[in-house]
């Protein structure tokens, strides 16, 4: 029989998902800095607007605004779910502007005693920018610029990067541009376009692309002025190889991928490739690091599925107005960066971003993208109501990628959106005008931030989410992660708590029964130039309260090792105390390969030949833990051939 999909109580089930805190947008340190924006020299910040969001989680929660070059601060405090939004007076937006090259102390620093989420956004007239900040944990030493074609050299394009920590050296394409304190600023304008420059540093930073004014695509300068841009920029740690790209209510945006290693394929499905465009490869093959491409993706199309054969870094932008061409929506260029597919997560926070001053912007929209199959698991909760289906959109289904994508539309304009589905999704944020003067804004909501260039997981956990996904099970299977690193990798070393686990050295799959306890999984690796990585993740074994067993054919997964069948047909069947509600969430497996048909089965049958087979469930909690339950299965049929006997 199918698995009954009980509705959980709201406060649980938000209970459940806000435990997780692994590495995503969200965190409790941030720095952010803001650039020039459309030929606003330093002396008339005024008239400019500046904020500050803070978006808090399940708890009361209180914080501290920095600003470094005025050394004063703001006290906040955030109820749960609340919004905390901090307009810079002319003073403070002077301590956070950056103008001209060279370095500044003009930053700002978020603490809060809770994770919570951050967002920056700077406004004038018809050209909002919004940007999602990142939390420190989720900063690297390694980046690529991502940013847009300049047209008009007397807005030139930017970054701005800030130090977190002392004695910091910034490079710019390998050569030395500065030394930095934390807190400190190097600003750094241009009259060419700077996407692929190659930026690095010896200890972690925050990168902002800043392009002063932009025309998207640069050959509308005629009929649009230029509109800045702003996006923080992950690191190149957290690049993926796969991506999908969702569209807008506007119908029709450009995509822009930059590559990060010598060698990279690219393929494409649902865009097409501009060739037009000043220093972007009309090709997707043999690119070398810092080249990039451009492509058009529609609504028409469903988006755009990416796949590299490295890890590259994506970015999507609103386009003018007259590009889209779809008469519906007013909207002036605006950047938004895409994670790949790994960095999904399983539940999201974001409000709608309304500033504090006039605007032309008129709708707020979510933009939620999530594997297809379980695309109706999608809920959502308001100012921590009951979660409920979306509602006011439709699902677009991308079947490359196998994803699906929604763009609600954002009513309460005071409260926040907690996205949810366990099988994963990233919310974008993104608002347009629908009459009088052309404006919009994009940003990265809600992803992970997970490191990707070498890492390792725990049953299909990866390592920087464990200590916050404990297991119900002993038996943990381990993998490795090293391609990404695009260099040939000499040896892998694995330890329990700081000693070598011997049996899984150079494995890069291996597997361990567990006691119930807390343990330090290293995985050390050492490549062919010299250089050598360590990851580390804190494994939690638990018992949860929750039961899980199956039985074939009447007899217990913990015995069938003991039992031989002499018939070839096997009934299984199921006993399963606190499943998560959500499809997919009950797997069977036969040698290590799913039995599709019998997902969320609880009885189910199949015919085997004689053999041994290893039969495994996988079952998710409704608390979001997970276990795992193996049986060994021996069949051995007896075929008789009989005679006529006559009596």
């Amino acid at each position: 029989m199918k698995i009954k999909h009980y509705l959980i109580a709201a406060f649980l089930l938000l209970q459940s998902v806000f435990s997780i805190q692994a590495q995503t947008v969200e965190g409790t340190e941030f720095w952010a800095t803001f650039g020039k924006h459309r030929a606003v020299p330093h002396s008339q910040v005024h008239q400019l607007y500046m904020q500050i969001r803070v978006v808090g989680g399940s708890q009361t929660t209180t914080g501290v605004i920095k600003f470094t070059n005025l050394d004063t601060s703001i006290d906040f405090e955030i109820d749960p779910y609340g919004i905390y939004d901090y307009g810079l007076d002319n003073t403070e937006m002077a301590a956070v502007y950056n103008t001209e090259m060279g370095i500044t102390d003009y930053s700002v620093r978020i603490t809060t005693s809770a994770p919570v989420t951050v967002f920056s956004f700077i406004h004038r007239a018809n050209w909002p920018e919004v940007t999602n900040v990142l939390p420190v944990t989720a900063l690297g030493t390694e980046y690529y610029q991502i940013s847009y074609t300049v047209y008009y050299t007397s807005m030139p394009d930017a970054y701005a990067v800030v130090a977190t920590q002392n004695n910091t050296l910034l490079y710019h394409n390998g050569i030395e541009v500065a030394a930095l304190d934390a807190g400190e600023v190097y600003y750094r304008p241009s009259t060419t376009d700077m996407t692929g420059v190659h930026i690095t540093s010896n200890k972690p930073v925050a990168l902002f692309a800043m392009a002063e004014g932009s025309v998207i695509p640069a050959e509308w300068p005629s009929i649009a002025p230029a509109s800045p841009l702003m996006q923080q920029v992950a690191p190149v740690n957290t690049l993926s190889n796969t991506f999908f790209v969702p569209v807008t209510v506007c119908e029709k945006e450009i995509v822009r991928i930059v590559v990060s290693q010598d060698g990279t394929n690219i393929e494409q499905t649902g865009g097409v490739i501009r060739t037009d465009v000043p220093d972007a490869q009309t090709t997707l093959t043999g690119l070398q690091a810092g080249q990039f491409v451009e492509l058009d993706i529609t609504l028409a199309n469903k988006g755009c599925y990416i796949q590299a054969n490295k890890p590259v870094g994506v970015c999507s932008y609103i386009t003018e107005y007259h590009y889209n061409g779809n008469g519906l929506y007013n909207s002036y260029p605006s950047q938004c960066w895409i994670p790949g597919i790994e960095q999904t997560t399983p539940n999201a926070l974001m409000a709608p971003f309304i500033p504090n001053v006039v605007t032309y912007i008129k709708k707020h929209y979510a933009l939620i993208f999530t594997p297809t199959a379980t695309k109706d698991n999608t809920m959502v909760s308001i100012a921590g109501a009951a979660p409920t289906p979306l509602s006011g959109g439709n699902w677009y289904d991308n079947d490359a990628a196998k994803m699906s994508f929604y763009s609600m539309l954002l009513t309460e304009t005071t409260a926040s959106y907690v996205f949810l589905n366990q099988k994963g999704l990233i919310v974008l944020g993104y608002g347009v005008a629908d009459d009088f003067a052309p404006s919009s804004y994009y940003y990265l909501a809600y992803s992970a931030m997970r490191d990707l260039q070498a890492a390792f997981y725990a049953n299909d956990i990866h390592y920087q989410d464990l200590e916050e996904q404990p297991f119900c099970e002993n038996l943990v299977e381990f993998r490795a992660e090293t391609e990404n690193m695009g260099v040939e990798v000499v040896s892998l070393e694995w330890y329990i708590d700081g000693v070598e686990y011997l049996p899984a050295h150079n494995q890069e799959t291996w597997s361990k029964t567990f006691a119930i306890g807390e343990y330090e999984i290293k995985m050390l690796v050492y490549f062919e130039n010299d250089e050598t990585l360590s990851k580390t993740g804190t494994l939690k074994i638990i018992s949860c309260g929750t039961a899980a067993e199956f039985y074939a054919n009447d007899v217990h997964h913990s015995t069938l090792k003991d039992t031989i069948f002499c018939a070839k047909h096997v009934d299984f069947h199921a006993e399963i105390e606190g499943l998560s509600p959500d499809a997919g969430s009950l797997k069977w497996f036969i040698d290590g390969v799913e039995e599709t048909n019998a997902q969320d089965m609880l009885d189910w049958s199949k015919e085997f030949e004689t053999g041994v087979y290893e039969i495994k469930m996988e079952v998710v909690y409704a608390n979001n833990t997970t276990a795992t339950i193996t049986g060994t299965l021996k069949v051995e049929v007896f075929w008789i051939k009989m005679k006529n006997i006559t009596h």
